[in-house]
């Protein structure tokens, strides 16, 4: 007889939910923030706003001597897991899509498994290094469909976004590898707080030399809130709230919850297109970094096959 479903499972499912939607409205909110302030400034007021929404809980909680103890690879964590990779992706969003934005940032724990592999030496079986190709694959497929298109009034051309995308990922994937070396004691809020005290430091002097001459309009300014109160903030509790509840390799599935938020709001809202030759590479990219990341688990003649049927 199955045990009964217990009260925790809603809850479950409904902080899911909530963090994808949360995380891939993130792109909408960077979109229309970018446009008038520019990456720099927008990546660096997020972190800023993140920052003062977690540290009254840090205080809180009584974890601030913590923070003091380790400061130094927290906020040097804090630039490889934010700082840059908010810059980057604020930067391919004036020349791309957010639905495509997001389905590259889907493959993050693909690029996480190839920096393991080359720094941490964990190397990965077959079936994983089949899904780095596929999944690499599926990114040089996106990269190639954007090849032929032309610069707009950006003058940015959309390869270009697509490695500011990719450099995000890789930034992402080396902030994960740093983290398990050299703060993996540290309490998640700690992390989280510092890491974001960390990133609005480092680029506190470059969005105030790349600040823009006109003012920025309200809409950038409830924009940049949400980004750091919503999108930064609520998020990391919900995420660390989900790790706690159900552990990391369920909670880790979320990633590709968030594509499917984020092309919805960009079809809905920035009347943008989605077609179905982008659909169908999503899913390559996408199955491609469940098996890299051991999400998705060979089958049972998989086994037989490489182990020689034994």
């Amino acid at each position: 007889m199955s045990p009964a479903p217990t009260a925790a499972e809603p809850a479950w499912m409904a902080h899911f939910i909530a963090l994808g939607g949360i995380w891939g409205s993130s792109f909408l909110f960077m979109r229309l923030a970018v446009n008038e302030l520019g990456p720099l400034p927008t990546a660096a007021l997020r972190v800023a706003f993140g920052a003062l929404f977690l540290l009254p809980l840090l205080l809180w909680r009584g974890q601030a001597h913590l923070l003091w103890r380790r400061w130094l690879p927290i906020f040097f964590v804090g630039l490889l897991n934010s700082g840059i990779p908010f810059a980057l992706f604020a930067f391919s969003l004036l020349s791309i899509s957010t639905g495509l934005s997001s389905i590259i940032n889907a493959s993050v724990p693909m690029f996480g498994a190839l920096v393991a592999w080359l720094w941490l030496k964990e190397r990965p079986d077959l079936w994983r290094i089949v899904g780095l190709v596929l999944g690499f694959a599926g990114v040089t497929l996106l990269a190639w469909d954007q090849a032929a298109l032309k610069p707009d009034i950006t003058g940015i051309h959309p390869l270009w976004a697509i490695a500011a995308c990719l450099g995000a990922c890789l930034s992402y994937a080396i902030a994960a590898s740093f983290t398990r070396l050299y703060l993996q004691e540290v309490p998640p809020l700690v992390a989280a707080t510092g890491s974001q005290i960390g990133a609005a430091l480092g680029m506190a002097l470059p969005a105030l030399w790349l600040w823009p001459a006109a003012a920025p309009s309200p809409t950038a300014w409830l924009s940049l809130l949400v980004l750091g109160g919503l999108c930064t903030g609520v998020a990391y509790l919900l995420y660390f709230r989900l790790l706690s509840d159900c552990g990391p390799a369920r909670t880790l599935t979320v990633t590709y919850l968030i594509p499917l938020f984020a092309v919805s709001y960009g079809v809905l809202l920035l009347d943008e297109h989605f077609t179905a030759e982008m659909g169908l590479i999503a899913l390559l990219i996408l199955l491609g970094t469940a098996m890299a990341s051991g999400l998705f688990k060979p089958p049972s003649f998989w086994h037989q096959r490489t182990s020689g049927g034994r």
